[in-house]
């Protein structure tokens, strides 16, 4: 059995720490840039509603079902996300990372790419997973291609999977990383830092 607990992660550049109540005008103002509740592949927020965001992920926390973080760039302390372990199965030794987003001036920098490593490395290292599942829109082709990078590998698509905020169904893109791959997709990870 997986034992999950809060941790904090971190690299030298950026740190993943557990999400708190005092995070929520930092979360709100950080979905506001790029007013990230537009997009409608994702599922973020209005800032107004980050108070009922947290408070959920937390209930979820409680209930042994999430580990959520708060994304923090180390320079200057600035909250630009949250992330999080979802879908615990302990008995199985699975997590799936979701629930991700990174305020648009944030995105396509060096901010995924940490938070995917400290993610992975401890689920992997740490926690004993023999496999890390990430799930996306099958129409969010940003997310599946930061995904594909990782090294992950399409388990399949699950058709009319869900109602979005917006009423549109969504099929989800379910992608998975295992044990026997992780050497080389930390591999892969660490080349990569190295040269952000």
């Amino acid at each position: 059995m997986l034992h999950i607990e809060p941790v904090t992660l971190s690299t030298d550049r950026l740190t993943l720490r557990p999400l708190s109540p005092s995070d929520i005008p930092a979360l709100a103002e950080a979905a506001g840039d790029g007013e990230l509740w537009e997009k409608k592949t994702t599922t973020v927020p209005r800032p107004e509603g980050f108070d009922a965001y947290v408070q959920k992920a937390l209930e979820l926390q409680e209930a042994g079902l999430a580990l959520p973080f708060t994304t923090v760039v180390n320079e200057g302390g600035r909250v630009v996300g949250s992330t999080r372990y979802m879908n615990i199965d302990a008995a199985n030794h699975r997590v799936e990372i979701g629930t991700t987003w990174i305020a648009k001036s944030w995105q396509r920098t060096f901010v995924n790419t940490h938070a995917k490593f400290l993610m992975l490395q401890h689920a992997f290292e740490g926690l004993g997973c023999n496999a890390v599942e990430l799930r996306t829109h099958r129409l969010n082709d940003q997310s599946r291609a930061a995904i594909e990078r990782l090294g992950a590998k399409l388990d399949g698509i699950l058709r009319q999977h869900m109602i979005m905020p917006d009423g549109h169904i969504r099929d989800t893109a379910v992608y998975s990383i295992v044990r026997d791959e992780w050497p080389a997709v930390k591999a892969g990870l660490e080349r990569k830092i190295a040269s952000e």
